[in-house]
């Protein structure tokens, strides 16, 4: 389950201070973080700095900041490990925060990429759609 307690230590920045999305695409999807007040540099900063590392860490394979966040390995982590090296994890800045574009053009990859943006749309409830 998603604490967010957890989020604020495994993400280095405070959970209510930002608003995540997890977008769906045909090729992978995006995690987006955005502070909530443009002007909060020093958050748009920390969500930067983390989306970098989660962008490096998925690329290599780990997934220990979101099993940290909730607790359990997330759907579709094992077999986003397996096929890392056909998933890219591209690190975009945004004017206020930033982003991870997650691609694959691997059937099974997109499928585990799309499971575990569901998820984090599940628990992080963001109201993103799930199709």
């Amino acid at each position: 389950p998603y604490h967010r307690e957890r989020g604020d230590e495994g993400m280095g920045f405070s959970q209510g201070k930002t608003t995540h999305h997890f977008l769906l695409a045909r090729d992978g999807g995006t995690i987006q973080v955005t502070a909530n007040a443009p002007d909060d540099r020093a958050t748009v900063e920390q969500v930067r700095g983390h989306l970098a590392d989660i962008a490096r860490a998925f690329g290599a394979g780990d997934f220990a900041t979101p099993m940290f966040v909730h607790e359990q390995t997330p759907p579709g982590v094992p077999a986003m490990k397996r096929l890392k090296s056909r998933i890219s994890y591209v690190y975009e800045e945004r004017a206020d925060g930033a982003a991870v574009v997650i691609r694959s053009q691997n059937p099974e990859a997109i499928a585990a990429v799309q499971e575990f943006l569901r998820f984090q749309i599940r628990e992080h409830q963001t109201g993103d759609p799930v199709r």
